[in-house]
């Protein structure tokens, strides 16, 4: 489950140790964690991590199949998650150590820097081969972050970025080394931490007005 300490002006986001999916409680939690976070005062900063194989994997996909009638709120309490990291009043960074994938993905571009590691995961959007087309909220989200013939290659093909592929895409701003990868993100992190306030929040919601808005549009059934 997602837990947070705070270390000066750096508050220190673990989304855990196992799979990191979509689940309703993780959700719930990832929640209230990042109210709690936007609330604080002062210089800060969020570095976003998880430890073990996987950053998140995604939607919680067993969950959906066999709740296919609560299947719209379900997309609706993800859509909000990314919808409140993109309007955080302070910098964000996530630190991306092993596999991001579908939502998780869409979570790391609600950021506004993610590094990667260099030897190990896969940035991936496999929602195509999934069956699973993206709402139009998440389309706007990946086409917002992502240069258009990245957006457009990573959509429709589900191919799988290693981390300087990833960087060289400019899904992530840099690909590092494990031993690197979280010492490099606090750095970044520090170094914005006094830009935090209502004015970067001011500016996230005009620069991505359309995809907050649609974000928090009330998603239609799904089927899978």
């Amino acid at each position: 489950m997602p837990t947070v300490n705070r270390e000066g002006s750096v508050y220190f986001l673990n989304l855990g140790d196992g799979e990191n999916r979509f689940t309703l409680p993780w959700i719930t939690e990832l929640h209230a964690v990042v109210q709690e976070i936007a609330a604080g005062q002062g210089p800060r900063a969020i570095v976003t991590l998880a430890t073990g194989k996987f950053w998140s994997n995604g939607l919680d996909l067993d969950w959906l199949i066999s709740h296919p009638d609560e299947g719209a709120d379900y997309i609706d309490l993800v859509q909000e998650i990314f919808a409140s990291f993109i309007e955080l009043p302070l910098p964000t960074v996530a630190a991306i150590q092993g596999h991001c994938y579908a939502a998780g993905g869409l979570l790391a571009l609600s950021h506004d820097f993610a590094l990667m590691r260099s030897d190990r995961g896969f940035f991936c959007l496999p929602e195509v081969d999934l069956g699973i087309p993206f709402s139009p909220g998440m389309s706007s989200l990946l086409q917002s972050r992502m240069l258009p013939a990245t957006a457009h290659e990573a959509m429709v093909t589900g191919r799988r970025y290693g981390g300087e592929e990833a960087a060289q895409a400019g899904i992530v701003k840099e690909a590092l080394s494990e031993e690197r990868l979280l010492a490099a993100a606090t750095e970044l992190a520090e170094s914005l931490a006094g830009k935090a306030g209502p004015t970067m929040a001011a500016l996230r919601q005009q620069m991505y007005r359309d995809t907050i808005r649609l974000l928090r549009l009330p998603t239609k059934p799904i089927s899978m």
